[in-house]
């Protein structure tokens, strides 16, 4: 009993759960992964999991267009979700901490239920399934994920610069440009990569706004997990792991430069 206490007298062992967890479920499956990616069905290493995507017109055609809707969709958000962000954040503006939680709220819905029901509301509309109704789908399904960050780093920002720029006579919008956005860009990247991230990588809600009619990347490695192409699938989750972390290291990257800039 008293190791046990002596365990958690100190702050840094309450993460030992937490750390756990991340190895069990976040780590080990990434490494398996990437195991996966370089062997072929009877364990030995290749690369020829590589050079099938390569050699697959319609697997990277599929692959860039799932990045194409991904970056359509990230940037409906951005011109969403700025607007109602700054007006939730802004006091003059709103005054209701009920406004807030209604936007937040789509998120403590499950993702497909939400997909059901844009189903329903186009087949109630008479409008067709397609692509036009994947966009939409896609944009109303990840829009509080652009809207709360960057609302939180609107809330959370120095108003004290903002009141200095109008004191010394910029207007409105030069006061917006040339402080609001520059110190707003960390909630904007955290919602660009809460947007693009698994947009890129999603299969059912597609599946499901486009009657399977159309394809994205990760139906594709739905596909091939299913059909028990292991090697294959992880090779092509390995390929768009790797382009979720170069964008990931590249926001990163304007983040820092916006905040040199701005000082």
């Amino acid at each position: 009993m008293n190791f046990v206490a002596k365990i958690f007298n100190k702050r840094a062992n309450w993460a030992i759960p937490y750390a756990i967890f991340l190895a069990i479920f976040v780590a080990l499956p990434l490494v398996l992964i990437v195991v996966y990616a370089f062997q072929d069905a009877n364990g030995a290493f290749t690369l020829q999991n590589f050079v099938k995507f390569v050699e697959q017109p319609e697997a990277v055609n599929t692959f860039i267009y799932s990045i194409g809707i991904a970056l359509i969709t990230t940037i409906l958000c951005v011109l969403l979700g700025y607007p109602a962000a700054y007006i939730l954040a802004n006091r003059k503006l709103n005054r209701s901490e009920t406004t807030v939680v209604l936007f937040i709220l789509p998120m403590w819905i499950n993702i497909l239920v939400r997909t059901l029901a844009t189903v329903a509301l186009f087949d109630f509309a008479k409008l067709p399934l397609g692509e036009g109704a994947l966009i939409f789908g896609m944009v109303y399904n990840f829009l509080p994920f652009m809207i709360y960050p960057i609302y939180n780093t609107l809330q959370k920002m120095d108003h004290s610069l903002i009141e200095a720029a109008e004191d010394l006579g910029a207007p409105p919008m030069k006061v917006f440009m040339k402080v609001t956005v520059p110190l707003s860009m960390p909630g904007v990247m955290s919602g660009v990569m809460m947007v693009f991230m698994p947009t890129i990588s999603t299969f059912a809600i597609a599946e499901l706004l486009t009657m399977n009619n159309v394809k994205l990347f990760g139906t594709t490695i739905q596909e091939n997990i299913n059909n028990g192409m292991w090697n294959y699938g992880a090779a092509l989750s390995l390929i768009m792991l790797v382009i979720i972390g170069i964008t990931s290291l590249f926001s990163d990257g304007d983040e820092q430069n916006d905040g040199e800039s701005l000082l």
